[in-house]
């Protein structure tokens, strides 16, 4: 049985190897593309670049304001990151420390909502906020993603919360804390597992969302990185060597993120299935 055992493990091996490849060829002939002149890529993309040029990536840089696109993109995401974080897991400790049948009518309310597509309500969102005047800001962008983050990041928090042991908050009242001292002395640092996993998934989506940007952003000093990419797509059309180093610029920070913290989304994974 050793020498199957041994070359099935080397079948599976080679296959997951082989679905990878297939899985980051994409990538890669983004990658190589983007180093090419237009005339190179037309003869043939396939192969690697005869010279490799920084020409694509500078010009694309400045033509697409990436200074401006990615401080947006970074202004929207660590603030609804954040609130989101702070505020969901302050409610589900509403929800699990209070006994009120409001609380439980609340919580499965927002259970419920997850289950609602947003393509469902996009219209009827642009229309109550276009009619009152409050698109095309930032700060709208980011109260949204609140509302559609916030259903998600309760439902979690609200299942950690209820494995914390009762007796660690009434020994700290006794101390002299306040219910708000507890929570952030107390609860909110063990939390810091599912905290660490909502930010990194959350991070993940809101820096790659498109769609409710395009709905609440019009003017091009807000637009985020997707959306400046978007645009600057539909003008350099021809133009595929600026395309695709524009794209790799934008894939290239969330990428660089995931990289780093992608040990903590095991981890978080993992203590959460522990704990269920």
């Amino acid at each position: 049985m050793r020498p199957l055992q041994r070359t099935l493990k080397i079948l599976k091996s080679t296959s997951l190897y082989a679905l990878l490849a297939i899985y980051l060829s994409p990538f890669f002939f983004v990658l190589i593309n983007s180093f090419k002149s237009r005339r190179e890529i037309i003869s043939n993309p396939l192969n690697v670049p005869e010279i490799w040029s920084l020409d694509n990536f500078i010009n694309a840089f400045h033509r697409m304001n990436f200074t401006s696109a990615f401080f947006n993109s970074l202004v929207i995401t660590i603030f609804s990151v954040v609130i989101i974080a702070v505020l969901s897991s302050m409610t589900a400790y509403l929800f699990v420390r209070t006994n009120w049948r409001f609380n439980k009518i609340m919580f499965f309310a927002m259970v419920a909502a997850m289950l609602i597509p947003f393509q469902a309500i996009m219209i009827p969102l642009v229309q109550i906020y276009g009619g009152l005047n409050l698109l095309n800001s930032r700060w709208i962008l980011i109260y949204m993603y609140l509302g559609f983050g916030s259903s998600f990041a309760v439902f979690l928090y609200h299942g950690f919360i209820k494995s914390i042991p009762l007796e660690l908050e009434e020994a700290a009242m006794i101390d002299g804390c306040s219910r708000l001292q507890v929570f952030f002395k107390i609860v909110f640092p063990l939390l810091k597992s599912t905290t660490l996993t909502l930010i990194i998934l959350n991070v993940l989506w809101i820096w790659n969302d498109f769609l409710l940007p395009s709905l609440v952003l019009i003017s091009p000093a807000n637009r985020t990185l997707p959306l400046t990419t978007f645009y600057f797509h539909g003008t350099y059309t021809s133009d595929y060597g600026l395309l695709m180093a524009a794209l790799m610029l934008t894939i290239l920070p969330v990428i660089i993120f995931y990289a780093l913290t992608q040990k903590h989304i095991i981890r978080g994974v993992m203590e959460g299935a522990i704990k269920a």
